[in-house]
């Protein structure tokens, strides 16, 4: 609720006000530099913003410390630009990492010495398409490959809230919608936020749109009933 932000005199969101339900799956667009990023960071609590009021899951997450943020955290799965992924371990190893915020330091040091994966990770990376490369350096893998990697991981992790930031902006438009479809049938009950530049992917694969321009938001409705002049107007506009 009127949340904003700057970086020095930049106005990176500027009155933001928004409320998202649980099992919603929306997407953020707007032109770069519109504030997509900044929005999911404050989401995810690793921006604080300057004013306004953030809930997420019921909790402040900007406020929040020790053993209550890490609670939280295993609740919110991000998949950032950079994926987050170590590329000189086996693909395992970093889908088992979804486990971490969960399991004790104890059990998640004896997990990963193990190159076998457990049923979980084993699971996840067949869901996704990847059951063959459990055992294959992470590094050797092609980007919509790491792709899939980092949403085994959030499988892995079962989180409630998935905050994704601009998830398929490499890839090409079938293996966008194949990312896509993986995110948005994880399970019924998880909220995805996800920022995109591909304006008809948000219409196929999401519920309700997000336009952001300058930071402020100007578009907010239903997927189904966003047109080709509201996306004009939102990046022309720009």
């Amino acid at each position: 609720t009127g949340v904003g932000h700057h970086f020095g005199a930049h106005p990176a969101l500027e009155g933001i006000s928004l409320a998202v339900r649980r099992g919603e799956r929306v997407a953020v667009l707007g032109p770069s530099g519109a504030g997509k990023s900044t929005l999911l960071g404050v989401l995810g609590g690793w921006i604080t913003p300057d004013r306004g009021d953030v809930q997420v899951l019921g909790s402040n997450p900007g406020q929040l410390t020790g053993a209550a943020l890490r609670a939280h955290r295993v609740q919110v799965g991000t998949i950032s630009q950079a994926l987050d992924l170590v590329d000189q371990v086996r693909v395992a190893h970093n889908v088992k990492a979804g486990h971490l915020g969960s399991w004790s330091l104890g059990r998640s040091l004896v997990a990963l010495t193990r190159t076998r994966p457990d049923a979980d990770c084993a699971a996840a990376l067949e869901r996704v398409g990847l059951g063959w490369a459990a055992q294959t350096r992470t590094g050797q893998l092609s980007g919509g490959e790491r792709q899939r990697v980092a949403i085994a991981r959030l499988l892995v992790q079962r989180p409630h809230l998935v905050l994704a930031d601009e998830p398929t902006a490499s890839l090409d438009p079938s293996h966008a919608s194949d990312i896509l479809n993986l995110l948005a049938g994880s399970r019924d009950d998880v909220t995805v936020i996800v920022s995109l530049h591909q304006p008809e992917l948000a219409r196929v694969h999401c519920d309700r749109i997000i336009g952001l321009r300058h930071g402020r938001l100007v578009l907010d409705a239903p997927a189904a009933s966003v047109t080709s002049a509201d996306f004009d107007e939102l990046y022309l506009r720009a």
